[in-house]
């Protein structure tokens, strides 16, 4: 008797799972398409400019610096990013006093910083790297300085740039670049600025 009893439960509990809807499947994702491979028409880069983390970082420097009224080469500025690469200051708002990031693309900060770089020059130099790397990343703490001529005796602001970038094949590919500059209430830890 208790053999069939329990028969009968196992017959009942199959039965009442083959009476359950199955669960719906879901559709197959579609592949992901890297950054790279989504823009075959990206400007190319100067081979000299992408060699290596310091000749990126000394190229992405050198493309945003220049006297006033002259023009940038803004696709020497592309070549250095990742299509999708990114540009954030770090802020403080006026009112709130909270921190915040503004995320720009690269043409949101072309946009943004091209007049004020033609009306009254703008030249940046890293005065202070530190790299690390692994694989095919790599990331740079570097300490800048501004000036609006090359020539100032004193820099008109100075901050860090932390700087993500990618390796891949024979050159490196700037993901983003997050900022934020040297205040009286934050200035740089000495163990950021030259020996």
């Amino acid at each position: 008797m208790k053999q069939r009893t329990t028969f009968i439960l196992a017959l009942l509990a199959t039965a009442a799972l083959a009476q359950r809807p199955s669960a719906p499947t879901m559709p197959p994702q579609p592949p992901l398409v890297g950054s790279l491979a989504g823009h075959p028409a990206w400007p190319a880069a100067k081979p000299a400019d992408v060699q290596s983390v310091d000749a990126i970082v000394r190229a992405l420097y050198d493309v945003i610096s220049g006297p006033k009224g002259q023009q940038r080469d803004w696709d020497r500025m592309r070549s250095l990013f990742l299509p999708d690469g990114r540009l954030i200051p770090s802020r403080t708002d006026r009112d709130t006093h909270r921190n915040d990031a503004i995320v720009l693309t690269i043409d949101g900060y072309i946009e943004r910083s091209s007049p004020r770089m033609a009306s009254e020059g703008f030249f940046e130099r890293g005065i202070h790297n530190e790299v690390e790397e692994f694989g095919n990343i790599a990331h740079v703490w570097s300490t800048y300085e501004s000036r609006h001529m090359a020539e100032d005796s004193k820099p008109f602001a100075r901050g860090i740039n932390s700087i993500q970038l990618l390796k891949s094949a024979d050159r490196y590919y700037i993901v983003e670049v997050l900022w934020d500059s040297e205040t009286p209430a934050s200035p740089i830890p000495t163990r950021y600025l030259p020996k």
